[in-house]
This record gives C-alpha cells, sequence and structure tokens, in this order.
C-alpha cells in the first residue's frame, strides 16, 4: 500500500464521526427540490469551517466549492452531490430520523453530501501535495425536472476553472457497504414523462349505451401502448413503458367525462426515443378518436440517458480497486433508473459510480425511495476516502 492510500484511509477514518454526525444532520433536516436553502447554508457553514472558499446560489440552490493544489491551473476535477430530498414520510426507527413530515432523504441524498465533504476535507488537508483544482459541485433538484445539473452547467460550473473530468457517486442499496461498483458506457435510461387526457361523454353506468366511455378508452390505449416495446423496439435497445397513474372522477354507476393517465417511457436510445414519443401520440390519439372520444397527449421531456466515459471508468475502476483492494469493486450492469448527472457527461468525460450502503445483518435491506430505506454508516468513510484518492490521482495523470 503506498503512502498516499495509507493517508488517504487515514484520514478517512479520522475525520469519519465528523462526516457521520454531518450526514444525520442532513438527514434530519430534508427539503425537497427547489427548496434546498437551509441545506446550502449548512454546507456553507461546513466549508466555511473547513476553510474551503465557495459560491453560493447558483442555479436556484446550488455550492460550488474550490480547493486548489499547488499549480491550480493544471486540471481541474469536478465533483458532485445532489441536495434534494422525496415526499416520502420516513418510516425507520433511527434517532436521527427526518424532523419534516413527509419529508425523506430516501434516494441517500445526504449521503452523497456528507461524503463529498468528507472527500473536500481530506482533499483540503492534502492540497500540498497535489497539482490542479478540486470543485466540488452540490446540485440541487436531482428528483425535479428539469433538474438542478442543467441550470448550473448554464451557470458555468464547468468553467473558469474549465472542468475535465467529473465524477459522481449514488448510493446503491443491493450492495454491501464498503464495496463499490461501475459500469463504463450506458449505465442509466433516459426518461420521459406521459400525460394522456382522454375525453369522452359521462353519464349513467346503467346506459353505456348513451354515454362514450373514456375509462374504456383509456384501458385500450394503455394496452395498446404496451406494443411499442414487444413489436417495435429493438429487442437489443432496453426500453420500458409505465404508467403508474390513472384518475377517473366516476363513482360505481357514473361513467366520467375524462380519465387522467400518467407514466413514464426509458431507454438508452435517442433516435428511439423520438420514435417512442411519435408513436405514443399516434396510437393514443387514433384509438380514442375510434371509440368516439379523443385523447390531449403531452410528454414532458426529462434526462437524457447516461453514458459513463469508458476509458475513464475503466481507469477509476483500477484505481478503486487500489485502494479498497479488488473484493470490495464490483462491475455493475446498466439499469433502468434515471439520473440528471447525464447532463454533465454529454459536455465532459464523467463517471457515477455505485457506493454500497447495504449491511443485512442490521436489517438494512430497504431499496431507494422506500419509508423504510437507510444506509449503513461505514459507507461514508468508504465514500469520503475513496473519492479523495480517485481524485488526486486523476489529477496527476492530466
Amino acid at each position: 500500500m503506498s503512502n498516499l492510500t495509507t493517508k488517504i484511509h487515514d484520514l478517512a477514518s479520522r475525520f469519519f464521526p465528523e462526516i457521520r454526525e454531518i450526514r444525520r444532520h442532513l438527514h434530519q433536516y430534508p427539503e425537497l427540490s427547489k427548496e434546498e436553502e437551509k441545506t446550502a447554508v449548512y454546507i456553507c457553514t461546513t466549508l466555511d469551517r473547513f476553510g474551503i472558499p465557495y459560491r453560493r446560489g447558483v442555479a436556484g440552490h446550488g455550492v460550488i466549492g474550490l480547493i486548489e493544489g499547488k499549480d491550480p491551473g493544471s486540471a481541474c476535477i469536478g465533483l458532485r452531490a445532489d441536495m434534494d430530498a422525496l415526499p416520502v414520510h420516513e418510516k425507520t426507527p433511527v434517532s436521527f430520523a427526518s424532523k419534516h413530515p413527509g419529508k425523506m432523504h430516501a434516494c441517500g441524498h445526504d449521503v452523497h453530501m456528507s461524503s463529498l465533504l468528507g472527500a473536500a476535507r481530506i482533499l483540503n488537508e492534502l492540497k500540498a501535495q497535489f497539482d490542479g483544482t478540486v470543485k466540488l459541485i452540490f446540485q440541487p433538484s436531482e428528483e425535479s425536472y428539469p433538474g438542478g445539473a442543467i441550470g448550473m452547467i448554464d451557470e458555468g460550473v464547468l468553467k473558469n476553472p474549465d472542468v475535465m473530468v467529473v465524477l459522481g457517486q449514488h448510493v446503491l442499496p443491493t450492495l454491501d457497504a464498503g464495496k463499490v461498483g461501475f459500469n463504463p458506457g450506458p449505465d442509466m435510461a433516459s426518461t420521459d414523462e406521459i400525460y394522456l387526457t382522454v375525453r369522452g361523454k359521462g353519464g349513467h353506468a346503467a346506459v353505456p349505451n348513451m354515454v362514450v366511455d373514456p375509462v374504456l378508452i383509456a384501458a385500450h390505449i394503455i394496452v395498446s401502448l404496451q406494443q411499442i416495446v414487444s413489436r417495435h423496439a429493438d429487442p437489443s435497445t432496453p426500453t420500458v413503458l409505465s404508467f403508474g397513474r390513472i384518475i377517473g372522477e366516476g363513482r360505481t354507476n357514473v361513467i366520467p367525462d375524462e380519465v387522467q393517465v400518467e407514466g413514464t417511457v426509458r431507454t438508452y436510445d435517442e433516435a428511439w426515443r423520438k420514435e417512442i414519443h411519435s408513436r405514443v401520440e399516434a396510437i393514443a390519439t387514433s384509438i380514442a378518436l375510434g371509440m368516439g372520444g379523443n385523447c390531449d397527449v403531452r410528454i414532458a421531456h426529462g434526462y437524457p440517458y447516461l453514458h459513463n466515459d469508458e476509458e475513464l471508468t475503466i481507469r477509476i475502476h483500477r484505481l478503486a480497486e487500489e485502494y479498497l483492494g479488488k473484493d470490495h469493486v464490483v462491475k455493475l450492469e446498466k439499469r433502468m433508473t434515471a439520473e440528471d448527472f447525464a447532463y454533465f457527461a454529454q459536455r465532459v468525460p464523467s463517471c457515477l459510480y455505485r457506493l454500497g450502503i447495504r449491511n443485512e445483518s442490521r436489517g438494512i435491506t430497504s431499496f431507494l425511495h422506500s419509508p423504510a430505506f437507510d444506509a449503513d454508516e461505514a459507507a461514508l468513510e468508504t465514500g469520503s476516502g475513496l473519492m479523495a484518492w480517485l481524485t488526486i490521482n486523476l489529477l496527476e495523470k492530466d
């Protein structure tokens, strides 16, 4: 084990209690997308304590910290963590559970922020030993379209100094704490939201011949739209089309005038993504028309698919093996979830890797977005130390 590796391990261990308390504070006071004002204040206060300069108020409540090494202009690495929580009512037994009813860090963004602050603490301690600059990107509004990443990019987060590489980490509840996972190439899907308004003519359910039933029309539309995936998608291109909300304000004996249908479509091919949009509109409107009604189609254009730069991801996978040992680093497969980190990856070589947080012996097994979600806090030491290690090595190369 090299001297640098040992030093970072020691610092990650020494700072762990402090970073754990930071995580617990953030977990207790979650804020939803576009509302992260107090979270940003806490991050800035923490950076002040660490002696790290920053700029706040970027794309809303975003914060950008800056750590300059010996030769700040030689290269710049960006490290990103998202800040927002979810509208979930927490149901965990932890003493630091959310104090904001109906709001919870159920996607691990508290872990992401505290791990980045831990990495910043380590890097600031070692800044006399590396060249280049580290840009700390605390990004708001990942959970809500259009997402905070594109706003921060538009406001210059990748400029002055120019960022050459962006790294991010995301918790993974199926991976044990102490382990990390990488997937070079296509990693997460694009995501768009589908909103259908099916209109007919409501009336008494006992006289269906006198109504145009939007419930029945909506049912036919939902079933038919599934054929986009089963009969038009290339089997080698992952595609998901799912509907999770149907609202028809009728009764057992009342057929409503209209029905609202909401869903999501996800894939890995941008040309196919556009074609799906066209097919959804064509199928939904034609079926409604053919059954005597009509259908308004609105598709909210969401995040693009996330592509982890192959060369970068393979390199940091090997660096992670050096830092953690090969038994603690795994190759992961692509997934159909989505992330606005994809916007960073469209601009510069980037990688979003996974941080294991699972601990079956302690019952920490719930998946993301669950009210029972929790993380083994030992992951904070892994996440902080690894991010610092990867950053210094990448700056050396660049």
